[in-house]
């Protein structure tokens, strides 16, 4: 599929990059890489993200390019959907993206089951970053500076700073590459790890009292409320990451966050150690992932959400 994609990108002209709602590290600097590589080409190119960048994101070369607005559809033969496993994932305009004549998909989801006839995925890949990164090299595109800062913080942020499981040589090797090309480890990293809102300071203040050991010690969990991010000035993006600190603990296996959204839902990410699939957990209550990170939305209150949430890994799990 790979010299597909790249034939199909020489034969049109004007693309729409879109990636997955709320978007991440990995989403935006795939978008942003593929973008810069299109428009270095010659090609008419617009990203789309339905919601804002993230603040700590910003830093991203071409970021002030990313619209949340979609143009025309008409406008536009082909739509490249990165890091979505499903086209819903795109949001609101995902109807109407499904209308541009040619659809392709790039992704790492284990849970992608394949909605575009034009696609590259691969589950055994870091990051869907890495995958543009192959595809950039197939390409013959040089990478610059600008790119590889993208496509090395997308590997980055998605590998949890080159420490989860599906750091494998293929995202090292990228990664040496990058930086071969212009890309700053310290000052990505800086940007990223060290440039936290204050607003995100005190609500980690409020989330960590929320703590919860269960199943014997093996899942640990924290609630984000909409109280606490009005209380604490902080922005839903500022909850990036605090679930990580229940995997922190010792003989934690699961880590939950469980986020209060407004309609009525709870978004819980899931995180997990060693070989435990939480991709099942999230696929039983209708999301999906990867086998150590998944997420899912659960309508209900907090005390129904976490009771169904506990009996899908009480089914998968244990």
């Amino acid at each position: 599929m790979l010299q597909q994609i790249v034939e199909l990108i020489r034969r049109h002209q004007t693309f729409l990059v879109a990636a997955h709602e709320r978007p991440d590290g990995d989403a935006i600097g795939s978008a942003l890489a593929f973008c810069q590589m299109l428009r270095g080409m010659g090609k008419d190119a617009v990203v789309y993200n339905q919601d804002s960048t993230p603040e700590i994101f910003l830093f991203l070369p071409g970021s002030e390019l990313i619209v949340q607005t979609v143009p025309p559809v008409e406008d536009f033969e082909v739509a490249v959907i990165l890091d979505c496993g499903e086209l819903e994932r795109i949001g609101k305009d995902a109807a109407r993206i499904a209308k541009i004549p040619q659809l392709v998909n790039i992704d790492h989801h284990v849970s992608n089951g394949g909605f575009c006839d034009v696609r590259l995925l691969d589950a055994s890949a870091s990051s869907t970053g890495e995958l543009v990164f192959r595809l950039i090299r197939q390409m013959g595109f040089p990478l610059n500076r600008d790119i590889s800062t993208c496509l090395y913080t997308a590997i980055l942020t998605d590998t949890g700073g080159f420490r989860y499981g599906n750091t494998r040589s293929g995202a090292l090797l990228a990664a040496a590459e990058l930086v071969e090309k212009g890309a700053d480890p310290q000052w990505i990293s800086e940007n990223i790890y060290e440039s936290d809102h204050p607003g995100r300071i005190r609500l980690l203040a409020m989330v960590l009292p929320t703590l919860a050991l269960e199943e014997e010690g093996r899942v640990g969990s924290l609630v984000v409320t909409q109280k606490a991010l009005a209380e604490s000035g902080a922005l839903p993006d500022h909850a990036e990451g605090f679930v990580d600190f229940p995997r922190s603990i010792r003989g934690v296996e699961i880590s939950l966050l469980y986020s209060e959204l407004t309609d009525g839902r709870f978004k819980i990410s899931i995180r997990s150690k060693g070989k435990i699939n939480v991709e099942r957990v999230a696929r039983l209550l209708g999301g999906g992932g990867h086998v150590n990170a998944a997420g899912c939305r659960v309508t209900g209150d907090l005390s129904e959400v976490r009771r169904r949430v506990n009996e899908a890994i009480r089914d998968c799990i244990f």
